[in-house]
Order: structure tokens, then C-alpha cells, then sequence
């Protein structure tokens, strides 16, 4: 049985928990928003047609913000069409998904929706095929009071108190070929700083996203930042990230080491972004949105017919089904953006709903939890106060895909008078006895364990079996003279609360 240790200091604070961590992200995109969140004559629809059903497994998920409404969608979407009465929302084209979108829920509904679920709004502009003036547009019907053509409409379209919204993404994965109206970093770095400029005008304290590179894996990644913040570093706040992983040619050792790269890219980004602030001569420090991260099966999505010559309203698209695995890895990945809270002060679990979701949905059926949704739900409840910076001592495997990774990973939270502590055993075939030192933290006994784990990694969760995979209550947490035991089942994921 492997053995590893975890020394935790009170003194060695990382930063606080950003509850932007707990961010998802919404996108008009297959069924995420219609059938999803939106379905008129569903049993628990509420008056706005949003599935009441999906609104009470949000609230339990634990979102924090939710980005919206994309994604690639966004870099075609005209915002003029998604307000005003319904009946004369005009049908468009979305060439990103190769659907049709109705326009039938859009920004004044949604912000509605996010009402419910205690969620903040953090909106997108399309600066790839429109620019500053429509964004500008934009800002005005959602955030001044009255008094404007623009937030007058908002007004008599019904809604009167403005929305207030924050936070701002400007665009989306501008360095995609796949994207319309992708740019070189040169040509979207000037326009987002213009852009940037011309919001931050209109109110000083927005806070805005400039698109960083869709992956480490892209060709221009690093030099992509360097050229972008260059051009816009004076005018914006955040750099994005976004990340999906997968099992490649069933490689479950690498692929549960996802979290290897993830540490590398928010380490190198934040090295770029540092370099380009000292050239400066900058005393702002940017600090990064990781605005899409998940697991995503995308080499089976592109060999499939998903996408094809017809032209449909919400199709089904990229409706991965998770598995245990799946969502040891999303736990673990969701510890590493907690490790790096000092500079990743906003996350988002892409998507929420039906595509690439923790939460899965069937027309006129049921909604339920997939894998993933438990320990996302489980941390964004648990996870408090301050997060500390472990000392891992646990033994080694080498991954094809990631080199050397450590076999057990932790990380831990601490608040006035509980903590919590987060653990990952990545071993494929034993469980592994860790112990973690706690005697400088304000507790004193252990208030709930709770693994995810199967004697197959693979099993899911689905319609016909909604509940095939739930978090059991690990019984063999103890704490006893300031050190904590546990056993971690292999390809697990273990949360416990400490008072």
C-alpha cells in the first residue's frame, strides 16, 4: 500500500478562497440552454419557461459566476437579438455549432435565471466580427441606471433596476482557426485594448478578461500572451486560460496527472504576464481567468456526425457521459486552481448543462448529477477562509503525457474554526494510507469524509441509473493528536471536514 505524508502550516497561506472559483459557464450551445436550462412546458418550469428542476441541482452544484453566453458562439452573436419581445426575435445561424439559435432566451432572461441560482453574470463581447461600438452598446443597456436610448429600452422591455454585471470577457479563443473572425495576437491584442479602453471610459471599475491562448498546446502559446498583453496590459485585469483534457489511447495513469499540465500553464502564463508588467514598469499584477476548464472527449466529438448539413434548433452536441475518473480528475484539477488562488482569482467548469456538464437533463424528463458534479458541489460547500500550501512527501509514477507525477495529491483550506482538506490517489490498483498533519490548525475532529470512487473507474452515471455513482462516507478518517489518517480507495477523490 503506497504511504504518503502532508505537513500543514496555518502560516503558509497561499491566498484566500476566491469564490470565483467556483465559476461555470453557459454558451448557446446544443441543449445547454434550450432543453437545458430553458424548457416551456416542462412539469417544473417557472413562468420565464427555466426548468426549476436544474435551477435546485445549481444552487447545490455550488456556482458562483457563470459566463455567458460563449464560447465560440459569441464571436457571431448580434446582442440586439436577444432582447425585446420574443415573438419578434429574429432566427439566426450560429456558424460556430452549425445550429439555429431562436434568440428566445437571452440577456434579460438570463440575468433572471441567475437570480435564482445566487449566481453572478460574467458577460462576453463579440469583438471578432463587430468591435467597440456594439460593446459599448452592450455596457449601456445592462449597466446604466435610466436616462439613455439604451438603458431606457432595457427598461421598457422590463427590466428596470440595471445588471449590474462586473466582469467582462472580451471575446472568446481569438487564436482559433476555429473561431470566426480569429485574429493573429498583433490585430486582437490592438482591437481588445481599444475596446478595453473605451468600456473602462464608460466605467472605470469594469472588470475585463483579454483572451489568452485556447491551450498549451497551441503553436503561438506564450508569445500569444506576450504579444496580446502588450498591446492591452494598462487596460485590463485578467488573462484567460482554458483547458480540457481527456484519456488518450486509454492512458488512465496520465490522464489522472491532467492536473501536471494544468500547473504548467498557469505557471508559464503568469510568467509571461509578469515579464511584459516589468517591461512596463507596471505596478499592476494581472491576474488570470482559467474561463474553461473540464474534461471533454473531444477526439471522439470530432469522429463523430454531430455536426452536419442541416441546420437544427439545440441539437445534441458534446453531451459527454463522466465517469469516475472523469471526476477525479475534475477534483483534482478544481485543487490546483485552489493552490494558485493568489493569481487564479476566477474559474469556470465548462459548460453547466447538457454539453461537457456536471448536470444532464432529457426533454421532459428528469434532471440529474453526473460524476463530476459531486466534487465540484462538495468543495465549492466546503472550501472556506484561506488556502494553505501543502508538503507533499508521496511516492512517484512516470506518465507518458506528463513525466514524473506524484501519486497522492492534497491540497487544504483553513477558516476561524474549521478547515478542509482535499485528497487525490492516482494510483490505478491500490489504496494509499495518508496522514496529514494538522496540528497547527483550529480543529479537533473530523466532521464529515467523503470519497468518490468504484471498483470501476469507468462507471457512470445515466438516465436509466442517475445515481450509480454518489460519494460514500470514508470511515477510516481519524484524527487523533493533530494528525489525520485516511485510507484513499484507488482512482479517488477524498474531501473532509474538520472543526
Amino acid at each position: 500500500m503506497p504511504r504518503a505524508h502532508v505537513e500543514l502550516d496555518r502560516r503558509a497561506v497561499v491566498g484566500p478562497v476566491r469564490r470565483r472559483t467556483f465559476g461555470s459557464f453557459v454558451e448557446h450551445l446544443g441543449r445547454c440552454v434550450y432543453t437545458g436550462l430553458y424548457e416551456p412546458g416542462h412539469p417544473t418550469a417557472n413562468e420565464d419557461g427555466f426548468r426549476m428542476d436544474v435551477v435546485e441541482l445549481v444552487r447545490e452544484l455550488g456556482t458562483t459566476t457563470v459566463r455567458y453566453p460563449g464560447g465560440n458562439f459569441v464571436s457571431g452573436f448580434r446582442w440586439e437579438d436577444s432582447v425585446g419581445p420574443r415573438e419578434q426575435r429574429p432566427v439566426r445561424r450560429d456558424l460556430s455549432w452549425h445550429s439555429l439559435e431562436s434568440n428566445q432566451v437571452g440577456l434579460d432572461e438570463f440575468a433572471r435565471w441567475l437570480k435564482l441560482t445566487d449566481s453572478e453574470l460574467m458577460l462576453a463581447v463579440n469583438v471578432a466580427t463587430r468591435g467597440i461600438l456594439p460593446a459599448l452598446d452592450l455596457l449601456e443597456y445592462a449597466n446604466h441606471p435610466s436616462g439613455t436610448a439604451l438603458s431606457d429600452l432595457r427598461i421598457a422591455n422590463g427590466t428596470p433596476e440595471p445588471h449590474d454585471v462586473r466582469m467582462w470577457c472580451l471575446g472568446n479563443e481569438m487564436d482559433g482557426p476555429w473561431q470566426t473572425g480569429f485574429m493573429t495576437a498583433d490585430d486582437y491584442g490592438k482591437i481588445a485594448a481599444r475596446t478595453a479602453a473605451a468600456m473602462k471610459a464608460a466605467d472605470k471599475d469594469l472588470e475585463l478578461v483579454v483572451c489568452g491562448s485556447s491551450g498549451s498546446g497551441m503553436p503561438t502559446f506564450g508569445d500569444w500572451e506576450r504579444t496580446v498583453l502588450e498591446h492591452s496590459y494598462d487596460y485590463v485585469d485578467y488573462v484567460s486560460c482554458h483547458a480540457y483534457y481527456q484519456v488518450h489511447d486509454g492512458d488512465l495513469g496520465s490522464f489522472l496527472a491532467s492536473s501536471v499540465d494544468m500547473e504548467f500553464f498557469v505557471d508559464t502564463v503568469l510568467a509571461t504576464a509578469d515579464h511584459v508588467g516589468h517591461k512596463r514598469q507596471s505596478k499592476k499584477r494581472m491576474n488570470i481567468s482559467f474561463d474553461e476548464w473540464n474534461v471533454w472527449y473531444l477526439e471522439e466529438h470530432k469522429a463523430s456526425d454531430e455536426v452536419n448539413d442541416e441546420w437544427r434548433h439545440a441539437p445534441r452536441q458534446l453531451e459527454d457521459v463522466y465517469t469516475v475518473a472523469d471526476a477525479v480528475v475534475v477534483g483534482n484539477l478544481l485543487m490546483t486552481l485552489l493552490k494558485r488562488s493568489d493569481r487564479v482569482t476566477s474559474a469556470s467548469l465548462a459548460q453547466l448543462v447538457n454539453v461537457i456538464a456536471p448536470i444532464m437533463t432529457e426533454p421532459g424528463g428528469p434532471a440529474w448529477r453526473q460524476t463530476t458534479f459531486h466534487p465540484f458541489s462538495i468543495t465549492s460547500r466546503l472550501a472556506s477562509g484561506e488556502v494553505l500550501r501543502p508538503v507533499i512527501d508521496a511516492p512517484t509514477y512516470l506518465t507518458a503525457r506528463h513525466g514524473e507525477a506524484s501519486v497522492v495529491d492534497a491540497v487544504a483550506t483553513v477558516d476561524e474554526d474549521r478547515a478542509a482538506v482535499f485528497l487525490v490517489n492516482r494510483d490505478l490498483a491500490e489504496s494509499a494510507r495518508v496522514t496529514v498533519d494538522v496540528r497547527s490548525l483550529p480543529v479537533s475532529r473530523v466532521v464529515e469524509a467523503l470519497t468518490l470512487a468504484d471498483a470501476d473507474p469507468y462507471a457512470r452515471n445515466t438516465l436509466a441509473d442517475p445515481d450509480r455513482v454518489t460519494p460514500a462516507v470514508n470511515a477510516s478518517a481519524v484524527l487523533a493528536d493533530g494528525v489525520l489518517t485516511v485510507e484513499l480507495p484507488p482512482v479517488s477523490w477524498t474531501a473532509i471536514a474538520l472543526g
